[in-house]
C-alpha cells in the first residue's frame, strides 16, 4: 500500500472511538500492551503486518500519543543508530543515509489517549513527503539537524570523559539512549570501526522531539 492511499484511509478513521473501531479483544490487547496501537491501526486498514524495513511500499507510519487537540505527550521514535554509527561519525551525505530513508516519506498519525481506552481515537494524519516543494523547509531543518548531530556525536566521543556518545539535539531530531537489558542483564554497546572501539555502553536511537509535532501541525493548518 502507498502512503497516499493510506493517508486517505486513515483520515476516514479519524475521530472514531476505539470502542467503535475495534473488537473487545482488540481493546483488551491495547490495555495490556499500549505499544500495539500502531499495529491496530494497520489492522484497521486491512494491512498484513510484516518485518520489512518500511511500513508501506514507499514510506513509514509514525504514531504518537497526544491529547484531544493533537498536542504531543511523547517524542516520536525514528530508528536505532548502532548499525549506522560510522555513517554518522563520517557525516555521510544526508540524502544517502539510513535516517533519510526512514523520514523522507512518512505518515504521522496522532493518537488521542485521554481517558478510557474505549474513548481513545486516531486524529487526522499528516503526510510528509520531502520530495514535495511544500516540505522544503522541513527538509532543510532535518538536514541541518542531521549534520549538527553528527558533529555533536564526534565531539562527545573525542572530548567527553568517558569517550562515549551522549544525547545530541537538533531543532526537530534528537539522538538519545534507547536500550533494554538482554537475558544476561546486559545492554547493547555500540562499536565504531572508525575509532576502533566502543563509543557507547548502550544503544541509542533517533527521535523526533515534540517541537516537530507543533511545527508540522502549523504547516498543515491544524
Amino acid at each position: 500500500m502507498k502512503l497516499a492511499e493510506a493517508c486517505e484511509r486513515f483520515n476516514h478513521l479519524a475521530g472514531i472511538r476505539f470502542g467503535d473501531l475495534f473488537s473487545p479483544s482488540d481493546i483488551d490487547m491495547i490495555i495490556v500492551n499500549k505499544g500495539k496501537t500502531g499495529q491496530l491501526l494497520e489492522l484497521a486498514l486491512g494491512m498484513h503486518l510484516s518485518s520489512t524495513n518500511l511500513d508501506f511500499d514507499d514510506g513509514e507510519l509514525k504514531t504518537n500519543k497526544c491529547d484531544a487537540l493533537g498536542n504531543p505527550k511523547e517524542t516520536v521514535f525514528i530508528t536505532q543508530i548502532s548499525s549506522v554509527i560510522d555513517e554518522l561519525i563520517q557525516e555521510r551525505t544526508f540524502e544517502e543515509t539510513h535516517l533519510y530513508e526512514k523520514i523522507r516519506n512518512i505518515l504521522y498519525v496522532p493518537v488521542c489517549k485521554d481517558g478510557n481506552p474505549q474513548n481513545w481515537m486516531f486524529l487526522p494524519s499528516i503526510h510528509i513527503d520531502l520530495t514535495r516543494q511544500e516540505f522544503s523547509q522541513l527538509n532543510e531543518i532535518w538536514r541541518d539537524d542531521y549534520y549538527s548531530i553528527c558533529k555533536q556525536l564526534r565531539q562527545h566521543i573525542e572530548t567527553s570523559p568517558d569517550g562515549f556518545i551522549h544525547t545530541s539535539n537538533g531543532r526537530h531530531i534528537q539522538v538519545r539512549s534507547k536500550d533494554a537489558k538482554d537475558a544476561r542483564g546486559c545492554y547493547h554497546p555500540i562499536y565504531s570501526d572508525t575509532y576502533g572501539r566502543y563509543v557507547s555502553n548502550k544503544n541509542h536511537a533517533f527521535y523526533f522531539q515534540k517541537q516537530f509535532v507543533y511545527d508540522i501541525k502549523h504547516m498543515a493548518g491544524y
